[in-house]
């Protein structure tokens, strides 16, 4: 049943009113994903009140996220807003705000409240303000570029300061130059110079957040593209808030999608229907030659859609097509069509027929090994969006309505697939895919599983990490959720310090077969401990399940502990939303429990009888795989009291 805007507020506006917002918590996301944006922004002020200890009470499986604000100016709609966006999105938000104008002194001492908070993501808010208050009046452009000169001298070493002492992510922003402060220069040559002085200094910002890093930096040049204003004259000058309600908005919408990034739940797959969505027309009645690509009077709308597709295929979206069509006659029109832009080889799957679409999605989520809520699903039809809507709540919906020269804004508007870095892995994800498919059909044509996996050829190669491996690996912690033994999620700096760390190893997993490479498809995280060796977690794709790759792994890191003098190797699962299937992993492998509740497990490998290598795949062992065991502490040596008595004595 389809739910209208109104209804949903008013349903969110009941549970307030009676008190329930907590415990209900989990209907927040679905209401405000039913509201337009303006009652979506309404209806935030209403999550402002919820008490977030009771809600994460009655919802501990709800993800959490803790953001600090702090800046220059009054920040009190960022909070709001953003508070909204993340509870949009399926979070339970814990949004705080420093004391007003307090960012310096927070961000610059690591013994500040701000740092004591350890929240996830740190949002430090720039303005002009925190510039022109110090300008002076009157004024010359030198005047101004000598303080940008200082600020960005300020805001570099804070930025460095969050580096050494902070944890998650600090996020800065570059800061828009007013037309009133530039329009009190006179003079066209004055002005210019003002304009290129500005634009260095936003440069300069955007440069800090270039490296993958704990770092990001939003433009928010690109947001005022909108019809939104910078500034409320009166706002600004009567209660300090230097930027409009509207823009910091837009600010909280960009910083949902980066804590979706962040905390690994950026969608991967995008299905979009094809009829007035990809093209223009309906295939089944023009035919081929009659869609609308690159020419008619809408086709070069369809064009720019299909260019903004291929574009986010490009860097790791999988793209798949579901279609109340026939199958030849779709690959008839990818193939042959002379303007199209994405062509069949694009798709990681083509699912044209007369069934339900939700059916479809299902099926899509099934073949690619994936969870409905990895999936946006992007159609012209009001009915088929709120069918999918209703049976697959899990999956993002974009209703592509109206005219398609809207279709980029709207597909684009919620950030569904920002990530925080694109790697080489992503660039070639929709071929790693076909080349998934052959190994499927491959083992339908196989008379046995064991055939399968002998006739595969499958090589594995395990090695510590390099800095070209970082962001895969953090990516892979990110975004694996089936084989993860501990559901923990570590950004690529996080990665890099595991890897760095005294006693430590961040292990690289990689494979291939007769078909290509799989590349970097696992991460192992070790730890060197004086009671043995610690797995801290053990991760791989679920494009190579059941192919004994985990084995091939565990044979390789026990032989090495041994022969380097660990007494155990350790490890532990903890209970994910997802991650039962590798419940008991650790049992079937030797390893024996020592510890365990009902969300966890701990447990010991004696390093007796250790599991071999499986016959079907050959394994290549690069450099050392486990840390120097450390070196057992002598006991301390007990006082003597006969010599602490003569001691005293003679002092």
């Amino acid at each position: 049943m389809t739910v209208t805007s109104a209804e949903a507020r008013a349903r969110l506006r009941s549970l307030q009113r009676e008190g329930t917002l907590a415990a209900r918590y989990d209907e927040v996301a679905p209401l405000l994903a039913a509201m337009d944006e303006q009652d979506a922004a309404r209806s935030a002020r209403l999550l402002d009140r919820v008490d977030v200890e009771a809600a994460r009470a009655h919802h501990p499986g709800l993800p959490s996220v803790a953001v600090t604000v702090t800046g220059h100016g009054t920040l009190d709609a960022l909070r709001t807003a953003l508070t909204g966006e993340l509870a949009r999105h399926g979070y339970l938000p814990d949004v705080r705000l420093t004391d007003f104008g307090s960012y310096a002194f927070e961000l610059g001492d690591p013994g500040s409240a701000l740092y004591a908070g350890r929240p996830d993501v740190t949002v430090c808010v720039l303005d002009h303000a925190a510039v022109f208050d110090e300008v002076g009046v009157p004024f010359t452009v030198d005047d101004v570029e000598r303080v940008l000169g200082e600020k960005l001298a300020l805001w570099r070493r804070l930025a460095a300061q969050f580096a050494e002492s902070g944890s998650g992510t600090l996020v800065l922003n570059t800061v828009p130059l007013p037309r009133t402060w530039q329009a009190q220069v006179l003079d066209y040559p004055s002005r210019a110079r003002l304009g290129a002085v500005w634009r260095r200094a936003n440069a300069e910002l955007l440069a800090f957040g270039e490296s993958a890093g704990a770092v990001v930096v939003l433009d928010l040049d690109p947001l005022l593209t909108a019809p939104i204003e910078l500034s409320d004259p009166r706002f600004e000058v009567y209660a300090r808030a230097h930027l409009s309600d509207a823009l910091l908005g837009a600010y909280a919408r960009e910083l949902a999608h980066l804590v979706r990034a962040r905390t690994g739940r950026a969608r991967k797959v995008l299905a979009v229907d094809l009829d007035h969505t990809l093209w223009g027309g309906v295939l089944g009645d023009d035919g081929v030659e009659g869609i609308e690509v690159a020419h008619g009077r809408q086709g070069e709308a369809f064009r720019r859609f299909q260019g903004v597709v291929a574009q986010l295929q490009s860097q790791g979206v999988l793209l798949a097509a579901v279609s109340k069509n026939d199958q030849d006659t779709v690959l008839a029109a990818l193939r042959e069509h002379p303007d199209m832009v994405v062509r069949e080889d694009a798709f990681v799957r083509i699912l044209a027929n007369w069934q339900p679409k939700p059916d479809n999605l299902r099926v899509l989520a099934r073949e690619l090994n994936l969870g409905g809520d990895s999936v946006v699903f992007a159609d012209d039809s009001v009915h088929e969006c709120a069918a999918v809507a209703a049976e697959l709540p899990e999956t993002a919906v974009v209703h592509l309505d109206g005219d398609p020269a809207l279709h980029v804004t709207r597909l684009l508007a919620d950030g569904w697939f920002t990530t925080n870095e694109v790697t080489a892995e992503d660039r070639v994800r929709t071929r790693r895919y076909h080349e998934e498919t052959a190994r499927s059909e491959f083992l339908s044509a196989a008379g046995s599983a064991e055939e399968f996996l002998r006739g595969l050829e499958v090589s594995v190669r395990l090695a510590p990490a390099t800095g070209a491996d970082l962001a895969r690996l953090s990516q892979i912690t990110l975004r694996t959720n089936q084989f993860n033994l501990t559901t923990e999620r570590l950004s690529p700096e996080a990665v890099r310090e595991r890897a760095e760390r005294p006693g430590s190893r961040v292990l690289a997993l990689s494979a291939a077969d007769r078909f290509g490479s799989n590349g970097i498809v696992g991460a192992v995280f070790l730890r060197a401990l004086p009671e043995g060796l610690l797995i801290e977690n053990l991760l791989l794709s679920c494009r190579v399940f059941a192919r004994g790759i985990e084995q091939a792994c565990l044979a390789a890191v026990l032989g090495q502990a041994r022969a380097a003098g660990f007494p155990a190797v350790l490890g532990h699962y903890v209970a994910g939303a997802k991650n039962a299937k590798v419940a008991g992993l650790y049992p079937h492998y030797g390893f024996t429990v020592t510890e365990a509740t009902e969300r966890w497990s701990r447990y010991a490998h004696d390093l007796g009888e250790i599991v071999g290598v499986p016959d079907h795949l050959t394994l290549e062992v690069a450099g050392r795989l486990v840390p120097t065991p450390p070196t057992p502490q002598a006991p301390p040596v007990p006082p003597d009291p006969a010599g602490d008595a003569e001691a005293a004595l003679t002092s």
